[in-house]
């Protein structure tokens, strides 16, 4: 479900009528989050770290409403839940797109997740069956301990999804740490919006 926003009225209808117009409205920030608790708890629990951490990700993406704003049509619309489009790594060094339904019940996430994932690698499409705006686009990059990224896109295609990427875990001092990289739509958010899901995102990450 989604609703429609009335830009005319929208606190940050200036702001959006402004970026909007932009050859890149995306804007990236790259930061480090103490992923030390987090680790901890996924391997007490035998669970995935990936998808430990991206459940927590996309747990901070809906709590923050916008980060579930999307353009379509030329109409802003706020969707009653976002979800995930990770890039899953094969064996053989491709990788493909696939789709993951947010649920609020780690398990049930997990679980469907999982499947996903199987599927993905056992097969050789970019693509994933199912796609919609109302999702995150996630990519790991687990080999490497980045400081800034950008990303690949098609220009005449519209595209208004963030997007968030993370890093290698690194070790320092005893603790672990990993890059987080944000890409946002300038005429959805801005800077101060991406310090609240980094800080909604920490706060998940540091729960026992």
């Amino acid at each position: 479900m989604r609703t429609k926003i009335d830009t005319t009225k929208w606190e940050r209808g200036e702001q959006y009528a402004f970026f909007k117009q932009f050859t890149e409205p995306f804007f990236g920030i790259t930061v480090q989050v103490d992923c030390t608790t987090v680790y901890n708890r996924a391997k007490a629990n035998e669970d995935s770290f990936f998808l430990t951490y991206l459940h927590d990700a996309l747990r901070a993406a809906n709590e923050v409403e916008v980060f579930r704003y999307r353009i379509v049509d030329n109409e802003v619309y706020l969707y009653d839940e976002v979800h995930a489009s990770p890039t899953i790594n094969r064996p053989n060094g491709t990788f493909g797109f696939a789709y993951m339904n947010y649920y609020a019940d780690k398990q049930i996430f997990f679980a469907e997740a999982k499947s996903e994932i199987e599927s993905v690698q056992q097969s050789t499409s970019l693509l994933p069956a199912s796609n919609s705006e109302n999702v995150l686009h996630i990519s790991a990059l687990p080999w490497l301990d980045f400081t800034s990224m950008s990303h690949a896109r098609n220009f005449d295609f519209p595209d208004s999804c963030p997007k968030v990427s993370f890093g290698k875990v690194m070790e320092e001092n005893g603790r672990k740490r990993m890059a987080v990289s944000i890409h946002g739509h300038h005429a959805l958010m801005d800077g101060y919006h991406v310090s609240q899901f980094v800080e909604r995102f920490q706060e998940l990450l540091n729960e026992q």
